[in-house]
């Protein structure tokens, strides 16, 4: 038996870690967390100082009962579970389970990086568990349970169950949502360019803007003033009135932090920030290279540090100046400025060896990897070269009152962009490319005049990158908490995606209103921000977990109490009821959001609605129920068509005296089918050959084999082109693998639709939504 017990929470990590440390350690996976509050109850003793009630995770005994096993024989226990809060409170949970008889030979180890060094390192660096960074961690996770278990319920009650508010996810709705209606209340103004274009000479065209009238910012209000100014200008003179020529610099950005490469994966990659965190997990604890076994790739990526090594540092200097030469290299090594609550106890994300290019490991990387890989790599080298220069003239030129800009940059030396150019947002006008030999006091000739109309357009929806960029200035949340922020929002379809960027559904709309309307302070961004700084102030030592727990309760009780009593707010429109003149109000039922009357039960009307860009109301008209043709054999009244969340039905109008209700099928030739449970299709069952049968369940209807429970094929149905009643098979992506454990994911159905599941459950509980790809096939939704 090994001396020397490792245990991480990875098996990935587990495996690169053990190729380093050779046969005297065992390394073990606790895979993630062992021990959490309990799913079924708070879990937190509101009586008893807040004292957590945490129990083992559901299938992790057998692993604890390993670890304990391996454990109880070994001379050193090293806790190496990722080296941040999340990865310590699991060291301190699993140090709670080891027991008290191995406390004096259990060791706290850091790995910065998963390579040959970064182990020793680590190993050769053992402290004792970080209690404060533990206590940071519990305080954020029972903040986390008091509002979710706490305030959702209230959100079941009023629109439907499944429904969640977060302490950091509702805000980050709500920024969405006032986003939006700052769209909708949005009044475009119109206005005017003008433009100049002289001969400039050579054979470029200098293009000049108009800027200012009387010494002052003007802006061309509209198109009977623009051929106002127009005239003008034609009927004087222009003259050069400044030229002020000079050298730009533009320095190299820094290494990447976590939220940094989240932007820029989402930028310049079109990654989102849960699939760009997944990605670099896998490149940290280590990628197979052939001979050399698994390697960790880069360095820890949850990290809003950007301090380097020195080591890595001339490693980088000695490759720029043998690849590109000593002009290429910066002057001096860069540094950010000190930004408030900067966690610095991990190095910038960086490529653990420079020598390790993106072109060799090309081959071996999946392309998602080699892009994210390529992307760090090209990042850090590059903030370590020279700033880019451009030579830039600005030329002023009068006329009468008026005075045009024109501007160019021209590239003196490339420095850093010769490896790498940092995405933007919102692309700009660019300067003219050339730079234009003129004088002051010169008499310019114009070539052509023109104007253009423009409007003022509204702020832009977030995309990922900018939402991440908006959740890191304003201090909501963590950069490591960003991917489950957003995926949440998607998953729980309080938002969806539009062109790239975040649109709030009508249940998101109706979440944030209800939330804001009761719980206001607890959902605000500065004070969701000033929990952060709490948390931050917990792990530096400044703050009690306990007493900042205290703290936020004496503010969110009375809220609470208040929305327990009464859950509600203000969800008029801004129309009256067509039937009695009434407000209108949105609700929401099991078939999604509608209007109704408020002065309900006396007026029962209600309708669909659509939500104009305007963000005023129209109503849609419900769609009237198709007849069949076919009759009712309990009534005799003709059967229609109505849809329902499984689908389309054959109904009786008769409802509710007659509640007759059919599935059926389409044939090619147009015909009704009605489909009876029981009906054997006439299609052996590809697993055991017994025939299959139609069967009804809860989810509507579906195939299954009759040899049930023996056998448990199930699969939808469709119809081939003879008329035939046949199983519909799910064309799989049948490459998903776990992030988390790296075991296969399968498909699997709830009733909440399909997801993926990992074949680890239930040591493993990852799951996915799914998404079909154009060619129809079922992946995993990013």
């Amino acid at each position: 038996m090994p001396k020397n017990l490792v245990i991480v929470e990875s098996p990935a990590k587990a495996r690169t870690i053990e190729k380093y440390l050779g046969r005297n350690f065992k390394v073990l996976a606790s895979v993630g967390h062992v021990k959490d509050l309990p799913a079924s109850s708070l879990g937190v003793d509101l009586d008893n100082d807040f004292e957590p009630k945490y129990s083992i995770i559901r299938g992790k005994k057998k692993i604890i009962d390993e670890l304990k096993k391996v454990a109880n024989s070994a001379e050193n226990i090293y806790l190496a579970p990722d080296p941040d809060r999340e990865g310590e409170a699991i060291a301190w949970h699993i140090a709670e389970e080891l027991g008290k008889k191995n406390k004096g030979k259990i060791y706290r180890v850091l790995f910065n990086e998963i390579t040959k060094k970064g182990i020793e390192d680590g190993i050769k660096n053992t402290g004792p568990i970080n209690e404060n960074r533990t206590n940071a961690q519990q305080a954020r996770r029972i903040l986390d349970r008091l509002v979710g278990y706490l305030v959702s319920p209230l959100l079941w009650k009023s629109l439907k169950y499944g429904l969640s508010a977060g302490r950091v996810q509702s805000v980050a709705l709500r920024l969405l949502v006032e986003r939006e209606e700052e769209i909708e209340k949005f009044k475009p103004e119109e206005y005017w360019l003008i433009d100049v274009t002289f001969k400039g000479g050579q054979k470029a065209l200098l293009k000049a803007r108009l800027e200012k009238k009387n010494g002052k910012k003007y802006r061309v209000p509209n198109g009977e003033e623009a051929e106002a100014v127009l005239a003008a200008l034609k009927a004087g003179s222009y003259n050069v009135n400044e030229v002020i020529r000079k050298e730009v610099f533009e320095r190299a950005p820094l290494p990447f932090i976590t939220s940094k490469l989240q932007q820029e994966a989402a930028r310049k990659l079109s990654f989102s920030a849960k699939r760009t965190m997944m990605l670099a997990q896998r490149l940290y604890e280590g990628i197979e290279l052939g001979s050399e076994g698994p390697v960790g790739l880069i360095t820890y990526m949850r990290t809003d540090s950007t301090r380097v090594s020195p080591d890595a540092t001339n490693e980088a200097r000695g490759y720029i100046e043998k690849q590109y030469g000593k002009e290429f290299l910066s002057k001096g090594v860069k540094g950010g400025s000190k930004k408030k609550n900067v966690q610095d106890a991990h190095e910038a994300i960086r490529p653990t060896s420079v020598a390790i290019t993106p072109e060799s490991v090309k081959k071996i990387l999946d392309t998602d990897q080699y892009k994210l890989y390529k992307l760090i790599w090209d990042r850090f080298v590059s903030s370590n070269m020279a700033d880019a220069v451009y030579d830039q003239n600005t030329i002023h030129i009068a006329n009468g009152p008026y005075l045009l800009k024109s501007q160019g940059k021209v590239m003196k030396f490339p420095g850093f962009q010769t490896l790498y150019i940092e995405g933007v947002d919102e692309s700009k006008e660019k300067d003219q490319e050339v730079i234009f030999d003129v004088k002051e006091g010169e008499t310019l000739n114009p070539e052509k005049h023109d104007s253009k109309q423009m409007f003022t357009q509204p702020p832009a929806r977030y995309s990922e990158a900018t939402l991440v960029k908006t959740l890191e200035a304003e201090g909501i949340g963590r950069p490591s908490t960003y991917a489950s922020i957003i995926s949440t929002l998607i998953d729980r379809e309080y938002a969806n995606m539009e062109e790239k960027r975040f649109k709030p559904t009508e249940l998101g709309r109706v979440v944030c209103s209800l939330l804001i309307a009761n719980f206001d302070r607890i959902f605000e961004p500065k004070f969701t921000a000033g929990m952060e700084e709490d948390l931050d102030s917990v792990e530096a030592g400044e703050l009690t977990w306990k007493g900042v727990l205290r703290d936020f309760y004496a503010k969110f009780k009375p809220e609470l109490e208040k929305a327990e009593k009464q859950f509600s707010a203000n969800l008029k429109i801004e129309m009256k009821c067509p039937v009695c003149e009434k407000d209108l109000t949105i609700k929401y039922g099991r078939n999604g959001n509608f209007v109704a009357c408020t002065s309900y039960p006396e007026c029962k009307f209600t309708s669909n609605y659509e939500r104009l860009e305007d963000g005023s109301f129209k109503l849609v008209p419900k769609e009237e129920d198709k007849p069949s043709g076919i009759e009712c054999e309990k009534c005799g009244k003709e059967l229609v068509f109505k849809k329902t969340r499984f689908g389309e039905v054959l109904a009786c109008p008769g409802y509710p005296e007659c509640k007759n209700i059919k599935n059926y099928v389409t044939l090619p030739d147009g015909e009704i089918k009605i489909l009876a449970a029981g009906e054997e299709i006439g299609t052996p069952c590809p697993k055991c050959e017994a025939g299959l049968t139609i069967k009804g369940g809860r989810n509507g209807m579906f195939i299954g084999c009759k040899n049930y429970p023996d056998c448990d094929f199930t699969a939808n149905m469709e119809v081939n082109e003879q008329g035939d009643i046949i199983p519909k098979y799910d064309k799989v992506d049948e490459n998903v693998k776990c992030e988390k454990c790296g075991k296969p994911m399968v498909l699997k159905k709830s009733r909440r639709g399909k997801f993926f599941a990992c074949t680890g459950y239930p040591e493993c509980k990852n799951a996915k939504s799914t998404i079909v790809l154009e060619d129809g096939t079922i992946s995993v939704k990013e």
